[in-house]
């Protein structure tokens, strides 16, 4: 799908479409090893080697909106991402993104950030992907910095 493409979709068939592809680029990059969960995980992967980092997802749900540090980490894994060219969105259901990365014998504490990875000696590429970073760009160009997406139900 090209820009043009996503461009002239009404915003529901826009966020159902986005929904889908990162549910999409998760299952495939867990599938490759590709993923790294957690804020302190996150922000150690970002400090050793930020080249690598591709896409980053913060989740946020209510049990967590009054945690001032929690906010305090997500202005700076933005900051950071902002700084480093690294394409970031919200999602606003933990419980479902923690469903998408983990499986049935492991529940993450900490799903509120997942990075993608992307090793510069690998050529791991994805078309969902791709069109997350387009979503990406489109919202920058909109003055929306940090999009939110919604997960479709089970």
């Amino acid at each position: 799908m090209t820009l043009e493409e996503v461009l002239i979709q009404k915003p529901s068939e826009r966020a159902q479409c986005t929904g889908k592809a990162l549910e999409e680029v998760l299952v495939s990059a867990k599938a490759n090893d590709r993923l790294t969960t957690g804020v302190y995980e996150s922000a150690k992967v970002m400090n050793v080697d930020p080249d690598s980092v591709s896409f980053c997802v913060l989740a946020m749900d209510e049990e967590f909106e009054c945690d001032i540090a929690l906010q305090i980490h997500f202005t700076l894994i933005q900051a950071f991402c902002f700084d480093n060219d690294i394409s970031i969105v919200r999602v606003n259901d933990m419980q479902r993104l923690s469903e998408i990365v983990g499986d049935s014998t492991e529940q993450f504490e900490d799903a509120h950030c997942i990075l993608i990875t992307n090793p510069a000696e690998d050529s791991w590429e994805d078309p969902a992907l791709e069109k997350l970073h387009m979503f990406c760009e489109e919202s920058r160009s909109y003055n929306e910095w940090v999009p939110e997406i919604t997960l479709l139900e089970r």
